[in-house]
């Protein structure tokens, strides 16, 4: 029975897992080109899939399973008897992928079911005793397993590191070779053709409650050294202390002072039509547009007075079809406080979104191209925004940032990123809403994108790097694979983080990365467990990414 027991786990295990990653590479498409970066770019999709996971999974405990079995019985035995995985392979391939088999495959089949049963007959091994199963030699054999699995986790996680410096390397570089040819006048003339690009431009700036530096943050826009744009403010009503500060900055910035062809406007009363209040005054703004061309970013943003032409410039390309932009956090001294006026959580945040969403970013972007946009900067023209149903279309959704992204890619049009990052002005989070944000954002990848966030694992360097010097053979070892994290952590979340983004936090308190490391693992466990989320004291529960109001919570924004 127990022979039975262990072949029937090694072949419905090893075969489920082959037919789970066949149809993941389906679902993918085929790779058109035999090259080196085709097949990462293959791979970076294939990432995404949740069915690839599912079939490592299955293909794992399959070779462990065969593993026991080589422990347990001669090879003589075990190959010929898991040769059956073929047999099951075959009628999977039929029954469940509908491949279509020849005759002469179907006889094939039959042989080998012959030839598995004359193995069985011929002299059945004796099963192992009890006490080989579970004794010492047994023991040995898990750790072992254990051992390999955490060494080839912390691996992949410090190969991770090490591509996402290399994509920030490539790309941040690119994009200042081609700022300095522009400035000596040496770039090509497509160059100035994408400079000279400037049509007119809404800037949409929904609005709920006053984030930290706010007025500096809105009028940043207003300074904009670009032809003719407008800025419409959406807010829920007159009550909103966002309110009176946008109002303020219409009287210091006059449309027939500061630029004629600008002009800033405000509405009020915004009818909600969905749970995502944020998108619900898209809508409204979106109507309300006089140009175009339409430029989203979030309230907590603060930008440079050449952001409207470096986001706006790659949409002279008529293969682009949205423009979204990384960010950076501002420094405290631009806000007049002291850096320790940061408290702890809002330091968190800042690291970890320099150093670990921007790599995930790049290296998406370098294996794939994104297919995904950010609530940072999202530039897109009208028409690409009508042919996927408009804004009405996010009303209910999580990620309605990631979701406008994602359905603009899948009508083939590409996802652009803007050579120079926003700053981001963070809120001044206590270590628990630090968590609970860190949290909502895993929460809503997990439901937008399972096999992503599954694939979050093997990003989480340090409990890889925790497991592997637990499980190794001698203290330096240990030593080694904690040193070897650290080491490729930090320099990697400097290339990313300070030398491409040139945050000035991430600059002075680099070394809190491990620290940011250790809080996001004990997140992304938690988020599997959880279906709720919480913005600015509203409730939700999420159901595949839509956003169901709690009962007596409200709706908001998200």
């Amino acid at each position: 029975m127990r022979t039975a027991f262990i072949l029937t786990v090694v072949v419905l295990t090893g075969t489920g897992g082959e037919l789970s990653i066949t149809h993941a590479m389906k679902r993918i498409g085929e790779v058109q080109e035999f090259s080196p970066l085709a097949v990462l770019r293959v791979m970076g999709r294939a990432l995404g899939e949740a069915w690839l996971w599912v079939g490592i999974l299955l293909m794992t405990v399959s070779f462990f399973s065969f593993l026991t079995m080589l422990s347990w019985y001669p090879v003589s035995f075990v190959v010929p008897a898991t040769s059956l995985a073929y047999v099951t392979g075959a009628l999977g391939a039929k029954f469940l992928l509908n491949e279509r088999l020849s005759v002469t495959r179907w006889v094939g089949v039959l042989f080998i079911c012959a030839g598995v049963a004359l193995a069985w007959v011929n002299r059945m091994p004796a099963m192992p005793e009890a006490g080989m199963v579970h004794g010492p030699g047994m023991h040995a054999f898990l750790r072992m397993a254990l051992r390999y699995a955490a060494f080839t986790g912390a691996g992949v996680s410090l190969a991770f590191y090490v591509f996402g410096a290399w994509a920030a390397w490539r790309f941040f570089g690119d994009a200042r070779a081609n700022t300095a040819a522009n400035r000596v006048g040496a770039a090509a003339v497509s160059d100035f053709t994408l400079r000279a690009f400037t049509p007119p431009a809404s800037i949409l700036k929904p609005v709920r409650g006053l984030d930290r530096g706010a007025y500096e943050n809105f009028a940043s826009f207003c300074r904009q050294d670009y032809p003719e744009f407008e800025i419409i403010f959406a807010a829920g009503d007159e009550s909103d202390p966002a309110v009176a500060v946008i109002r303020q900055l219409m009287r210091d910035f006059p449309d027939s002072v500061w630029n004629p062809r600008r002009s800033i406007r405000l509405l009020l009363g915004v009818e909600r039509t969905g749970t995502n209040d944020k998108v619900a005054k898209l809508c409204r703004m979106a109507e309300d547009a006089r140009y175009g061309l339409l430029v989203v970013t979030d309230s907590d943003v603060r930008v440079a007075p050449q952001y409207l032409r470096g986001v706006v410039a790659p949409l002279a390309d008529p293969g682009v079809g949205a423009v979204t932009a990384l960010y950076r956090a501002i420094a405290p001294a631009a806000n007049n406080v002291g850096e320790a006026a940061l408290p702890f959580g809002a330091l968190m945040d800042a690291v970890g979104s320099s150093a670990s969403f921007a790599a995930s970013a790049l290296v998406a972007r370098s294996l794939q191209g994104l297919k995904f946009a950010m609530g940072s900067t999202i530039a897109t023209r009208r028409e690409c925004l009508e042919e996927i149903g408009g804004f009405s279309g996010l009303l209910d959704l999580h990620s309605d940032d990631y979701e406008l992204g994602r359905r603009i890619a899948a009508c083939g049009h590409r996802i652009e990123l803007a050579p120079e990052p926003v700053e981001m002005d963070f809120p001044s989070e206590t270590f628990g809403e630090y968590l609970r944000h860190e949290l909502r954002w895993l929460v809503g990848i997990r439901h937008i994108r399972p096999g992503g966030h599954l694939g979050l694992l093997m990003t989480q360097g340090l409990a890889w790097a925790v497991a592997a010097a637990l499980l190794a053979p001698s203290w330096s070892a240990a030593g080694a694979w904690f040193g070897a994290y650290l080491g490729v952590r930090l320099a990697a979340g400097y290339v990313v983080g300070v030398w491409g983004l040139r945050d000035p936090v991430l600059r002075s308190r680099l070394w809190l990365l491990p620290l940011h490391d250790f809080f996001d693992f004990f997140a992304w466990l938690a988020s599997f467990g959880v279906n709720r989320v919480e913005w600015r004291g509203l409730k939700f529960k999420l159901d595949k990414g839509r956003m169901i109001p709690v009962p007596g919570a409200g709706r908001g924004e998200a």
